[in-house]
């Protein structure tokens, strides 16, 4: 399937392995070209060979308002301009109420909420200017059903949600799309992290088995295409079934 995309330009952040890179190499293999941000060079150098065309990459980090900017100088001296951006951002430590203090929250939320409002008050306005633009958040079932032991997370991303729907509807005039993905349990690298029975995980998705992260990024890339530009302000799980309620 042609996407219509090819020849566009694209940002993804977060993009040296998991989501973020199953994204950026979807994007790639639809002919658009890529520039991969993530904090280590060396791990973004590794990425970069997935890719099925050349690309570029770009060491920032988005817990730094500094390293943002300097990232956007950066991509936009690159290509010009970005037609895309993929804001990718790992999560904040778990933790519960009792267990989070004050100042942690400054963190996640400048993690998974304000770098993502950085990075689209850099973009979107060029991408109104020329009637063309698409991005998309990759945040987390936590969105949609707060989960325990994740009071970081939920709070951010929900935070991050309700800013890109707010902004979906003031820039979707201009030919510009902006819309959120939801992921639940995919087969990444930091899964094997976080669980040794990946099995035992996988028994409590409804689907029985793990997502896979090229197929999520196929999703990714599909919200980014011609096809999708009547797609603006959603928040799509892709999570197996793993959601219990009706929104």
């Amino acid at each position: 399937m042609d996407l219509g995309i090819s020849g566009r330009t694209a940002l993804v952040t977060g993009a040296s392995r998991g989501l973020g890179l199953s994204s950026a190499k979807a994007l790639s293999n639809a002919g658009v070209k890529v520039c991969l941000a993530s904090r280590s060079i060396d791990q973004l150098s590794v990425a970069a060979q997935e890719l099925s065309s050349d690309c570029h990459i770009i060491a920032a980090d988005l817990s730094d308002p500094s390293s943002i900017q300097s990232m956007l100088e950066e991509v936009k001296e690159i290509f010009g301009v970005v037609d895309i951006l993929v804001a990718n951002a790992g999560g904040p430590p778990p933790g519960n109420f009792e267990t989070t203090a004050t100042e942690d929250f400054s963190e996640a939320i400048q993690l998974n909420l304000l770098s993502t409002v950085e990075m689209c008050k850099g973009l979107i306005p060029e991408m109104v200017d020329r009637g063309w633009g698409r991005v998309v958040a990759i945040t987390s079932l936590a969105v949609r059903e707060p989960m325990a032991q994740l009071i970081l997370s939920n709070t951010a991303r929900s935070g991050l949600t309700s800013f890109l729907k707010t902004t979906s509807t003031e820039v979707a005039g201009a030919g510009v799309t902006v819309n959120s993905i939801q992921p639940g349990l995919h087969a990444t690298e930091r899964l094997t992290e976080l669980y040794e029975d990946l099995q035992g995980v996988a028994a409590n998705v409804p689907t029985g088995k793990l997502g896979n992260p090229d197929d999520f990024g196929e999703v990714v890339a599909f919200l980014c295409s011609e096809q999708a530009k009547f797609i603006t302000g959603a928040a799509i799980p892709v999570d197996g079934g793993a959601a219990k309620g009706l929104q």
